[in-house]
């Protein structure tokens, strides 16, 4: 019996493991690294063991750390959560080997499907159904498009869409070293890759007397970076027939390789929804396994636990299936900027309708929050940036969606920029809520999704910005005298739409720029009551800093006079965020020509990697980016000098934009 459970890994999924153990009457252990000392799963454990380093390699990824840190703390059992060394085989057998309880399936199964090549060789014998992969060498312009992919990763890592013959050779020698950098195997392999197609895939869980159980389906279609971003049980739109051939499927593929405890068999389904393949078999915990949580009232957790004990999962099969769930990942990132990972402190992270004890509606709707965050965290450059997974479950599909996307864009997140808007339109798109899923919904949509939305509303929250400052400093009473308007400039985040906000507070009321006929009905620091054409609404403010977070839009108060010194030399390429600097272009001097939009520097930051590319074409003058250098958000890496030409096209195109303005308005 497992009395005190050690969970090697950090942030969400630890304290939602911990939630279940405290549930149980099991002891807690964290694992930490420098970086999280404070971290919210550390501060929920019930004891916790120092992993010298910030680095994955050094801490969560040291196998050995983590079996001492058992022995230490007088932990019987070890959960691996997912990710880090959730799949690793020889982490499997330490954690066996020190006579501790390993909670997940055997080394022998995870070994099996470690690789996606001998899994699909494995598969294939089965008589699961694949695709068949194609030799890169042999490769023609008839096999395209292909898809590469790291033989030993996940999570988008060394994945590579390859659509002209003649980029496979360097999209492969790039796949091949970010597989390494990630995985420490560079074994790359190429498959067909499938327009349009749906990543569905089977929730399984085993036990070790015989019985296999396929809890539904999920789709993850709705993905960025091959990474997936909303998910939801079951998959709609299935045939009937397709979901048994998909649960057949996945329990052949458990029973192929003995399997124990909690599993995914994963599937690329096409865009008619008549043929499945199978990807590969995740042999851990999923993300996204609380929406199967919610729709079959089990707690898998709990489930892994009682496997991993020896005991036979409870007789008569699964409990039926009820309802709809969908989740939405919650990463601290800027969608707009090529995804750009966030950093920072996060002030505030509440979500309406969630908790331990939040009971759900009437009608049967409910909102949880699984998060490794809390208000007064910091965000920082380590690890991934996801915050929190939202999750809503309702009797049917368009009620789930609905509840989540009002949780959502009702809950206060203030600090770093975060990808909640994305979320809340992606949920509200016709294509989603009418179920036309695939892989590519966001290469399609990113633009729409992301484009400044109008800003009447967002002046509106300038304006109560405004006068939430104003209630802050106000010592007495409305001035009763004529004044000149105060002026304060608001810049939204991300999109960095301005509003320039004049107002006066008269003996008549408000007078504000731009807002006729608006009424000032109670103002205080923290919130603000405006009426505007006969509609009262009233504007929760909450200031850190110079942001202001009013409702879902933050503000930078920008300052009336800016300071010259932050001003950069034309052609700098600044970091967008704090990372390590993985690589810089092969030969790369100062003094070289380069081209407009060619790769110069690639930044690692938050497990995922940016490519800095050159701005125009001209010639590098200074170049400050080394392998392994830490940089921070804004750091000079290098600076490209245009060349004459390039400028005087530049020039060219301005002059002709200002002369095709000049006419419309003439016209």
């Amino acid at each position: 019996m497992i009395t005190s459970l050690l969970v090697a890994n950090r942030g969400e999924i630890a304290c939602r493991i911990f939630r279940t153990c405290r549930a149980l009457g099991i002891a807690t252990v964290a694992v930490f690294s420098d970086a999280d000392a404070d971290a919210l799963h550390v501060r929920e454990a019930d004891t916790a063991v120092r992993l010298p380093g910030a680095a994955p390699a050094d801490t969560y990824l040291r196998g050995d750390l983590i079996v001492a840190a058992a022995r230490t703390a007088g932990a019987d059992a070890v959960h691996p959560g997912y990710g880090f060394l959730s799949e690793n085989a020889g982490f499997a057998r330490a954690v066996a080997g020190a006579g501790l309880t390993w909670v997940g399936p055997t080394p022998g199964a995870i070994e099996a499907m470690a690789s996606k090549t001998r899994a699909k060789k494995l598969m294939a014998g089965a008589g699961v159904p694949l695709l068949a992969p194609v030799d890169p060498a042999g490769a023609t312009a008839a096999d395209l498009p292909l898809l590469l992919k790291a033989a030993a990763g996940g999570g988008g890592r060394g994945m590579r869409l390859v659509r002209e013959l003649g980029a496979l050779e360097a999209e492969m020698t790039a796949a091949a070293a970010e597989a390494r950098s990630a995985f420490g195997d560079g074994e790359v392999f190429a498959e067909p890759y499938v327009e349009r197609g749906r990543h569905v895939e089977v929730q399984i869980m085993a036990d070790a007397h015989g019985t296999v159980w396929a809890l539904g389906t999920r789709d993850c279609s709705l993905q960025r970076r091959h990474q997936k971003v909303i998910e939801e049980a079951p998959a709609p739109g299935l045939p009937d027939a397709l979901r048994r051939t998909l649960h057949e499927a996945a329990t052949t593929a458990a029973r192929a390789v003995d399997y124990r405890g909690a599993g995914t068999v994963e599937f690329l389904v096409t865009e008619s929804g008549d043929r499945a393949y199978f990807l590969e078999m995740n042999t851990r915990l999923q993300v996204e396994h609380p929406v199967t949580e919610a729709v079959f009232g089990l707690d898998l957790v709990a489930l892994q636990l009682r496997t991993a004990e020896g005991e036979p999962l409870p007789p008569g099969g699964p409990p039926a299936p009820h309802g709809h769930a969908v989740e939405a990942r919650l990463y601290a990132e800027d969608p707009a900027a090529g995804w750009a990972p966030q950093t920072g402190a996060l002030h505030r992270l509440d979500v309406p309708g969630t908790g331990e004890a939040a009971a759900g509606t009437a009608s049967g709707t409910t909102v949880r929050l699984d998060t490794g965050y809390a208000g007064g965290d910091t965000v920082g450059i380590h690890y991934d940036p996801m915050l929190a997974k939202v999750i809503a479950h309702a009797p049917t599909r368009t009620e789930a969606l609905r509840a989540l996307a009002y949780a959502l864009e009702r809950a206060r997140i203030h600090g770093p920029v975060t990808n909640r808007d994305l979320l809340v339109r992606s949920l509200r798109h016709p294509d989603f809520t009418a179920a036309r899923l695939d892989t590519g919904f966001y290469d399609r949509h990113l633009p729409g999704l992301t484009a400044t939305a109008p800003g009447q509303d967002a002046a509106l929250a300038a304006l109560a910005a405004a006068l939430a400052d104003a209630a802050n400093a106000r010592i007495g009473g409305w001035r009763n005298v004529p004044s000149q308007p105060q002026s304060k400039t608001y810049r939204r985040e991300p999109d960095g739409a301005e509003y320039e906000i004049r107002y006066r507070l008269t003996r008549d009321g408000l007078l504000a720029d731009g807002f006729p006929g608006i009424r000032l009905v109670a103002a205080t620091p923290q919130r603000v009551s405006l009426e505007t054409g006969g509609v009262l609404r009233h504007f929760d403010v909450e200031v850190h800093g110079d942001r202001a977070h009013v409702g879902p839009h933050t503000l930078t108060r920008l300052p009336r006079f800016p300071d010259p010194a932050a001003r950069t030399a034309p052609g700098s390429l600044l970091a967008p965020m704090p990372g390590t600097v993985v690589r810089v272009a092969e030969g790369l001097a100062v003094g070289d020509a380069v081209s407009a939009g060619r790769p110069l520097i690639w930044l690692e930051a938050m497990k995922m990697e940016h490519r800095i590319t050159a701005p125009a074409s001209g010639t590098l003058t200074e170049l400050h980016a080394t392998p392994g250098r830490q940089v921070e958000v804004g750091a000079l890496l290098a600076v490209v000098q245009e060349t004459q030409e390039a400028q005087e096209a530049q020039d060219a195109r301005a002059t002709q934009d200002a002369r095709g303005i000049q006419e419309a308005l003439e016209s």
